[in-house]
């Protein structure tokens, strides 16, 4: 099958859709987007999705036709069928019944404006849709604004935070990192210095004493070129920028690529590229604020967590680390079987780690990533027993920040007039550990002219059948 693609470069209003079906592509499109259309490898007209609403060759393209004209009427997709109830499998793995044909909806793509940055750059939200999933992510630092996941009964609900309109994003006081790409640095850097090839760098402080996320210009605040396309394998966006030599302080102009792809597996599969013109320090990760119960109807608490790791990297009062990986049993960080936040919140309340941060805001060291292979590794499983939904996340990353929303304090109002309140949202950040550049015992995240920057990591969603427990 092959199929149409899209670029930030060329807008394109809601309703015009990249699909395709097991034995057809079709890319629909005005003249406002060049979508190049083949159909059992042969090139076609480039049309308007009314036009092309009238010609049905197939069953098959009927039914992207159908899925077309849904996406014409209002921009998104209009009664969607509920996903079988899935007992520990990654959503969509369900089987047919004997005899039964499932004909699953193929990989889309859609784009439409939304908004301008401070600078006046038109911003555009791309819609993926792939199996059971379907995430809007815009060009504007990378960020993840929706992602749709079934619940136990097949309910799709919104499974992160953040805001319906662009101008919030624009300000960290109303967007504290929601959804975004998190670049030169993730994490922080004491003091906001480093020392490298006997050269000593200064960045911005812009939390507390020390550099965090990138500084006040990072990655999460910036536009980038972006290119969508969807296929067989799933719909997948590719973010490119830039960040020249000097930004935030940084040295080396730095060439960026993130690839965000939805399958019809039930997966998020974001990878990371990266290469320079001069030595500089690189850590790239996700912000993406978690909360399984389906539209942030309520706080994290009841959510079940495990992390594969056996020790974790303890900080100082400015959540810097000592540079000690010290073993996890008997304490907070303990979670090597499932958790349920609140109670490990409570029970830890007085241990001075989680004082430091209000609660978890750590990095944990996981078992298996210390070679670096460029294998996946199981980093965490998260579970909310009410609505069913398991989040598993593999990485090739050596560390994972656990963040749970400490610092929200229901001052925002995010999507739909939800106010969220403390622990609200938990970050699973897959990482190099925070201040390596300053810490030599900590895997490097130095790189040079001629090497390559690679990470990858994976969201995996699927079900549990029963509150409280999990099956294999």
């Amino acid at each position: 099958m092959t199929s149409g693609s899209l670029d930030a470069r060329q807008q394109c209003p809601p309703g015009h859709l990249v699909s395709g079906s097991r034995q057809h592509a079709r890319a629909f499109s005005s003249s406002c987007l060049r979508v190049q259309l083949k159909v059992d490898g042969t090139r076609g007209k480039i049309g308007h999705v009314p036009d092309l609403l009238r010609t049905a060759p197939d069953e098959g393209s009927r039914e992207a036709l159908d899925r077309a004209r849904t996406f014409a009427a209002g921009g998104r997709e209009l009664g969607e069928a509920r996903a079988p109830v899935l007992l520990r499998r990654r959503v969509g793995a369900a089987r047919a019944p004997a005899g039964e044909r499932v004909n699953a909806p193929a990989p889309t793509v859609t784009a439409q404006p939304w908004g301008h940055t401070p600078r006046g750059e038109p911003v555009t939200l791309y819609t993926l849709s792939a199996g059971p999933l379907s995430a809007e992510i815009m060009d504007y630092g990378g960020v993840i604004v929706r992602l749709l996941a079934p619940d136990r009964s097949g309910t799709r609900e919104d499974v992160v935070l953040g805001h319906d309109r662009l101008e919030p994003y624009l300000d960290r006081a109303t967007s504290p990192y929601f959804g975004a790409l998190i670049g030169r640095y993730g994490n922080r850097i004491a003091g906001g210095t480093f020392t490298l090839d006997g050269q000593t760098y200064q960045l911005a402080r812009n939390n507390g004493p020390n550099a965090l996320h990138g500084g006040p210009g990072g990655f999460d605040q910036q536009l980038w070129a972006g290119h969508a396309h969807a296929g067989p394998a799933g719909a997948v966006l590719e973010l490119t920028r830039r960040s020249p030599a000097g930004e935030e302080g940084y040295p080396g102009t730095l060439d960026v690529t993130v690839t965000y792809t939805l399958t019809p597996g039930g997966t998020l599969d974001l990878t990371y590229a990266a290469h320079t013109d001069a030595p500089t320090i690189v850590n790239l990760t996700q912000h993406t604020y978690w909360n399984l119960s389906g539209d942030a109807r309520r706080d994290i608490l009841g959510h079940r967590l495990t992390v594969n790791a056996d020790r974790f990297t303890p900080v100082d009062a400015t959540l810097i680390p000592t540079g000690e990986q010290a073993d996890v049993t008997g304490t907070p960080f303990d979670l090597r079987t499932p958790q349920r936040l609140g109670d490990a919140l409570a029970q830890h309340a007085a241990h001075p780690q989680l004082g430091h941060a209000g609660g978890y805001d750590h990095n944990l060291v996981l078992s298996g990533g210390e070679g670096q292979s460029g294998d996946l590794v199981h980093a965490a499983t998260l579970h909310d027993p009410q609505s069913g939904r398991v989040l598993d996340v593999h990485t090739t990353e050596p560390g994972l920040q656990l963040y749970t929303g400490n610092f929200l304090d229901g001052t925002i109002t995010g999507k739909a007039g939800r106010r969220y309140d403390r622990h609200w949202g938990l970050c699973l950040e897959t990482q190099h550990f925070p201040d390596s550049p300053n810490q030599p015992a900590f895997p490097s995240t130095v790189l040079r002219p001629g090497e390559r920057y690679a990470s990858r990591t994976r969201f995996t969603f699927g079900t549990a059948q029963e509150e409280g427990a999990l099956t294999g």
